[in-house]
């Protein structure tokens, strides 16, 4: 059974998201305030949904990174009433992996818990005997979903580490921002595809010698070195 961590003050939406994931068959755990879920942030929690508005100190942003900082592969959703660009960005560049304005729909939320638990974690669970890559540098564990340069781990993000995954396994192939977004956030992503830039900027960033290379007006593609 996965274990999802809700962090949302509004007690009445919360009571409704937490009836819907419940009857999925997921046990949900409500933390009111910032405050409280970051004393319990630890590997026991298999997904978070946070809101970005929360009374207190520790906002949505403090979450994620503290989240992040005890494990970077956590799979987060977050939320904002505020609806704005700059809550999006500031959430994706902070490594979450989805976003849903409010008022949103319980039913999206749950489709999306549902997509992204899958994405991660039957990824991670799967095993072969050649699970283990190596390109330059980098040698990427797709048992452990880890990455290492020169034998030194690399905090990548779940939704960085999938990037990196789908074009480690498509050398050469060029692909197009919706194919990014189809393949790395699922057929029902509803949002720009900015977010494909913004994800492929941040894994240039932490793998540097990785030739991933841009073309332009359509999208990119990794060379093999």
């Amino acid at each position: 059974m996965y274990k999802i961590a809700l962090v949302e003050d509004e007690k009445n939406l919360a009571s409704l998201v937490i009836k819907y994931l419940t009857s999925e068959g997921y046990d949900v755990k409500w933390y009111s305030t910032g405050e409280e879920a970051e004393k319990s942030i630890d590997d026991s929690i298999d997904l978070w949904i946070l809101d970005i508005m929360l009374p207190g100190i520790l906002s949505g942003y403090d979450l994620i990174k503290s989240i992040h900082l005890k494990n970077a592969q956590k799979p987060i959703i977050f939320t904002s009433a505020r609806d704005q660009d700059i809550d999006k960005i500031m959430g994706l560049e902070l490594g979450s992996d989805d976003y849903l304005a409010k008022p949103y729909s319980i039913r999206e939320l749950v489709l999306r818990v549902k997509n992204l638990l899958n994405r991660t974690y039957s990824k991670s669970h799967s095993s072969n005997h050649n699970n283990k890559i190596k390109t330059g540098d980098y040698e990427i564990d797709k048992d452990r979903r880890s990455v290492y340069c020169n034998d030194q781990p690399l905090q990548l993000t779940s939704k960085e580490y999938d990037l990196l995954l789908y074009l480690i396994d498509n050398p050469g192939k060029a692909f197009s921002r919706d194919q990014i977004l189809n393949a790395v956030w699922g057929e029902d992503y509803f949002g720009s595809d900015r977010v494909v830039d913004d994800l492929l900027r941040r894994l240039r960033q932490k793998m540097p010698n990785l030739q991933i290379e841009t073309i332009y007006g359509f999208g990119y593609r990794l060379i093999t070195l």
